[in-house]
This record gives structure tokens, C-alpha cells and sequence, in this order.
């Protein structure tokens, strides 16, 4: 029997409940939960789920941010588009696999991936897969009908038929339709909302008509808060309408966006998300886990689910915590990541 042991502050449950506790992992389910026999500097995290993505930009890293929004990211002929049609696949691969164990090695141990290319971008990104960490792939221009795809993702939302009828497409095949809707302002909400999708990405310029649609039909909102003022299309914690969301009783979730300009790091999301929107460390660990959900699975620490959790050493600091979880998510780091547990 393949068992682990784990000690150390630990956040339990769907409400992240603190307690030092003692976790027994056997063949990578939680077997047991119990109080402490002894003490650990290690906190005890919910792994995360990395809502939306684009990892084939990690081929363009750092690119300068010289022209306006649709010109660097816009299909089918923003900068990025163009790269990626320059890269040869085997490089393509290879830049994918890192950005996963970037991801992996900073806790996020699922993502929704927004993949370009059609069918041979959603093939790309199956064959990058390593261990550890679950790919959502989302596909567009008929990579959304292959087996490995979770669904059709869409730049944005013009009322053109044929994003109607790749909706409809992935919808009678069981899969999932997300949309990118309200990033740089408000024209594209209505079409994204015509759709019926499953998924809004950005909600950056979302409305109070727009927050309650989201809410009464149930519809996940994924928010980019450091990619949205890196690409100046906000630069107000009104915007996104965070508070707005939840308070509504939207699901919301957390993604990174585009790797070219913002790396995958969901802890750092977390810190700038806590600083900038003043969400509770519950809140944005909530958002942050949830779109585990996106898959068909529940996240948290819990006896009979599987470990799916990270551990981080404390480097002294939780002696003087008030908040053990927010001193997690806005102190430590990734570098303070020592272990990654996933089924």
C-alpha cells in the first residue's frame, strides 16, 4: 500500500477550515484526518485549478506589450497567431510541458486551456501532457469535436453563424462552450450571452444586467485580474465587478490568460486579486480551487476524496500570522512550494 504522511496547519473542507492536523494519504485517496501529534512549519493547501489559459503562448515569453489588444492577440493575425504559426510543433510541445511543470510546481495541479490551431493545436497540447497535472482543453476551427477537447472555446463573440453552429456542435457532443466576453469593453456581452455558454472569461466590463444574467443562468464567470491591468484594460478594482459577482452568487473562478504576458502562478494571481479587489483569503481560495468543478470534480481536503493538495514551509512566519491563509496566499511564494500531491 503506497501511504503518505502529512503534518501541519491544514485548510479542510469547502469552508477552508484551519486546523493542525495530521493527513494520511493511502493510494492517493485521504484516508484519515486527525489532530496533530506533533508540530510542522508546513501549511496544508487545496490544490489549484488554473481557470483559463493559454500555454501555447509560453513560445512567445515575455513579449513586449507595443500595440494595442487585438493586435497582439487577436485571430487570425494578431502577433501571437503569427508566432504560433511559425513554431514548429516538436517546440511547440516542448514550451507547453514547461509552462505545466511551472504550474504543477506552484500547486495548480488542473487547468482550462484556450487552445489555438484547430485540430492540431488540441493534438499538440495532448501529446505535451505530463504527469501531475489535468489538462481542460478547450478547441476552436474543429479542434473542439476531437476526443482529448473539453469543449469549444471562442476569442469573442461577433453573431457570426458559424460560432453558432460550433456551439451547437459542442453542446450535441456533450462538451462545454466558454467564450471570452466584457475584456476590453462591453460590445461583445450580449453575442457571448446569445450563445448560451457554459463559460465567460474576463467579465471585465460587466454590467449589473450582465452580473445577474451570469447569476440566474448559472453561467461560470473566470476572471484575469493581472492580465486585465497589464493589458490596460482596466486599471480600477471596479473592474472587474468582483465584488459585484460574488455577492450575486455568480460561480467565479480564477485564471492567469495569456503565458506570453503573465506567468501561470496562481499564487501570485491570489496575492494581486486579495490586494487590489480586497476578496477574503476564503473568497479567493474559493475562486482559485472551483474550477475543478469545470471538470466534473469537487476540490478540498477531505477524508474520501482524492489528495489533491499542496504543502508550503512556513519560513517562520506563521509564529506572528493573524491569518494563516492569507499569509499563504500573499507572503510565501512559490518557492515556498515543497510538495504536490495529485490523483
Amino acid at each position: 500500500m503506497d501511504t503518505i504522511e502529512i503534518t501541519g496547519p491544514a485548510f479542510l473542507g469547502a469552508d477552508f477550515v484551519p486546523e493542525t492536523v495530521d493527513i494520511t494519504i493511502s493510494n492517493g485517496i485521504i484516508a484519515d484526518i486527525s489532530p496533530a501529534r506533533t508540530k510542522s512549519g508546513s501549511l496544508i493547501l487545496p490544490a489549484f485549478f488554473n481557470a483559463h489559459t493559454h500555454i501555447g503562448d509560453t513560445v512567445a515569453l515575455d513579449t513586449r506589450i507595443d500595440r494595442p489588444l487585438a493586435e497582439l492577440v487577436a485571430p487570425p493575425d494578431g502577433l501571437k497567431h503569427q508566432i504560433l504559426r511559425e513554431t514548429p510543433e516538436d517546440r511547440l510541445i516542448s514550451a507547453m510541458r514547461s509552462s505545466m511543470q511551472y504550474m504543477r510546481a506552484s500547486g495548480t495541479t488542473g487547468f482550462a486551456d484556450f487552445r489555438e490551431g484547430g485540430r492540431d493545436g488540441v493534438s499538440a497540447l495532448s501529446a505535451a501532457k505530463i504527469s501531475g497535472i489535468m489538462p481542460l482543453i478547450f478547441g476552436r476551427d474543429g479542434g473542439e469535436l476531437l476526443p482529448d477537447a473539453a469543449g469549444f472555446g471562442l476569442s469573442s463573440a461577433h453573431r457570426r453563424e458559424e460560432e453558432r453552429e460550433a456551439a451547437d456542435a459542442a453542446r450535441k457532443a456533450g462538451k462545454l462552450v466558454a467564450v471570452h466576453a466584457g475584456e476590453g469593453g462591453v460590445k461583445d456581452i450580449e453575442p457571448a450571452f446569445e450563445l448560451q455558454p457554459d463559460i465567460i472569461i474576463h467579465a471585465t466590463h460587466f454590467r449589473p444586467e450582465d452580473i445577474r444574467r451570469a447569476a440566474d443562468e448559472d453561467i461560470a464567470v473566470v476572471l484575469c485580474p493581472r492580465s486585465n491591468w497589464l493589458l490596460g484594460v482596466t486599471d480600477s478594482a471596479k473592474k472587474p465587478p468582483v465584488r459585484a459577482l460574488l455577492d450575486a452568487g455568480c460561480r467565479v473562478f480564477l485564471g492567469t490568460d495569456n503565458v506570453m504576458f503573465v506567468s501561470p502562478d496562481m499564487l501570485s494571481e491570489c496575492a494581486f486579486l486579495m490586494t487590489a479587489y480586497k476578496t477574503t483569503p476564503e473568497e479567493t481560495l474559493r475562486m482559485a480551487t472551483g474550477g475543478f468543478s469545470l471538470a466534473g470534480m469537487t476540490s478540498g481536503i477531505e477524508i474520501g476524496k482524492p489528495a489533491n493538495l499542496f504543502v508550503m514551509e512556513d519560513a517562520g512566519l506563521l509564529s506572528w500570522s493573524r491569518s494563516p491563509l492569507t499569509t499563504a496566499l500573499t507572503r510565501l511564494g512559490r518557492g515556498a512550494v515543497t510538495q504536490v500531491i495529485s490523483p
